[in-house]
């Protein structure tokens, strides 16, 4: 199983934990799950180990699966979508939760992403296209602005209409 689906599995439990939501008193609802991923390194990894390769080992790691392996796990009704549109991953999940909620296709969702860097592939070709910043520092939109740094990581929120929020008497940390 690629560590990203565990990640994922992990943080959106404490995400609902979070906001006040047993993640066992979602199952058969309408929650939409909508995940951005961005190099599968672990797949490519496990597959040049054959005698690791079982019945499992394409769903563990194909790039379709971690928004299905949440959706699954909690029994999740709502759409589910993994995509990967490279820096802006996040950012289009969010759109599409957003949407999703706005259509009624969703009452709650589950927004995140995940990186994980487990081989040097992949920074090599970030450093010889010079984008890596050379200190190691990220300026974003500053004009001393020199490269990207390039970092592990994941994160996961829970969307739900302001009204609803509201009369569920959650706490709200940001409107969109």
């Amino acid at each position: 199983l690629d560590p990203r689906q565990r990640l994922l599995l992990e943080v959106s439990w404490e995400a609902l934990e979070d906001a006040g939501i047993a993640p066992d008193s979602l199952a058969g609802s309408k929650t939409g799950v909508f995940i951005a991923v961005i190099n599968n390194e672990y797949g490519g990894n496990i597959f040049d180990y054959p005698e690791l390769v079982d019945a499992y080992t394409a769903t563990g790691n194909a790039e379709s699966i971690p928004a299905n392996r949440l959706s699954y796990v909690m029994d999740l009704r709502g759409p589910s979508l993994t995509l990967d549109t490279a820096c802006s991953g996040s950012l289009v999940a969010m759109h599409f939760a957003c949407q999703s909620l706005r259509r009624g296709e969703s009452e709650l969702a589950l927004v995140g992403g995940v990186n994980l860097i487990l081989n040097v592939d992949s920074a090599l070709f970030f450093s010889r296209a010079g984008a890596l910043s050379p200190d190691g520092r990220c300026k974003t939109f500053d004009a001393s602005a020199n490269g990207i740094v390039r970092s592990d990581g994941v994160g996961m929120i829970v969307l739900k209409p302001l009204s609803k929020a509201i009369a569920d008497n959650d706490r709200v940390y940001a409107v969109i």
